[in-house]
């Protein structure tokens, strides 16, 4: 017997290979005696985490902490990330539900066949328990995703925190709200910052470590379970069924359809990089800042 503890072929295989040796083995009996010796149909498992940064368990340890600080002052905490684009239309959605019959849906998901692609922006209000979706049409850009936070300051956070004078973001290091995008960091001190008059912090998680953003478990998470197996047909189905979404540990959520088109590739000058107000964090400094406002703040 050698030392090789796995097979790459079929019962059949193993059935002509014991044949050729002179051993008349039935297929009922190779799968009990495979069995019997532990071994089994099995897949992949990912747990081979890869080259990790440094820094990266630091970093959780800052995130928790920059968290504890403003929530214990008061001050909201948001989760922000964009939710996997989906195809609307007449398309088959993973998942299953209950029902006498299936759903009918079309054999090849052609992107011609879409009404369009919705792009779910995400903000998790941590404090509140609640969401707030912004469902796009166009490019998932960091215009977009400052834009969708600045929709947010003008609503939500005037029903749970009318007078904040600092907001605390975490996202994702990559995406529309990357850490080294010029876009992003720009908007954030003109559209948030300067408007609202606020001290804005923003804490990016390490790259890979996108789970452990909160409104990953918490809120896209639940939005995937609600819609589970119900074709997205249209987008008053989407903003149907991420409204319909609920927990029993009280969570809620709003969506909005947002039909404003933005472009890609936005380029941003030395100049205007150097004109705002944004003071990196000694700890992992690639990964936080907080932007503070240039001057008096506009109305909101």
């Amino acid at each position: 017997m050698s030392s090789r503890k796995w097979l790459n072929c079929r019962l059949r295989d193993i059935q002509e290979r014991l044949d050729e040796q002179g051993h008349a083995v039935s297929l009922p009996v190779i799968s009990r005696l495979l069995r019997k010796h532990d071994y089994h149909l099995r897949a992949n498992r990912k747990e081979v985490a890869g080259k990790q940064h440094p820094d990266r368990d630091r970093q959780f340890k800052y995130i928790d902490e920059q968290r504890t600080e403003h929530q214990a002052a008061g001050h909201p905490v948001i989760s922000v990330d964009t939710k996997k684009k989906e195809l609307v239309g007449n398309f088959k959605n993973p998942g299953q539900i209950w029902c006498q019959t299936p759903e009918i849906v079309n054999i090849h998901d052609f992107p011609g066949d879409a009404v369009g692609r919705a792009v779910p922006y995400g903000i998790y209000d941590q404090q509140q328990n609640r969401g707030t979706v912004y469902v796009g049409q166009s490019a998932d850009t960091p215009a977009f995703a400052v834009d969708n936070i600045v929709r947010w300051c003008q609503t939500e956070r005037l029903k749970y925190c009318p007078h904040p004078t600092h907001l605390m973001i975490e996202a994702d290091s990559g995406g529309s709200n990357s850490c080294r995008s010029r876009v992003w960091k720009r908007d954030l001190q003109e559209k948030v910052v300067d408007r609202f008059g606020l001290t804005l912090t923003v804490c990016h998680y390490p790259t890979g470590a996108s789970k452990w953003n909160p409104i990953e478990h918490r809120l896209f998470s639940e939005i995937s379970k609600t819609w589970a197996g119900c074709p997205l047909r249209s987008f008053d189905d989407v903003l149907h069924y991420i409204r319909d979404t609920k927990t029993q540990t009280g969570l809620t959520v709003q969506a909005h359809l947002v039909t404003e088109t933005y472009e890609t590739g936005v380029k941003v000058p030395d100049k205007e990089m150097d004109a705002l107000n944004i003071q990196f964090h000694d700890i992992c400094p690639q990964w936080n800042y907080t932007i503070r406002p240039r001057s008096s703040p506009s109305s909101a």
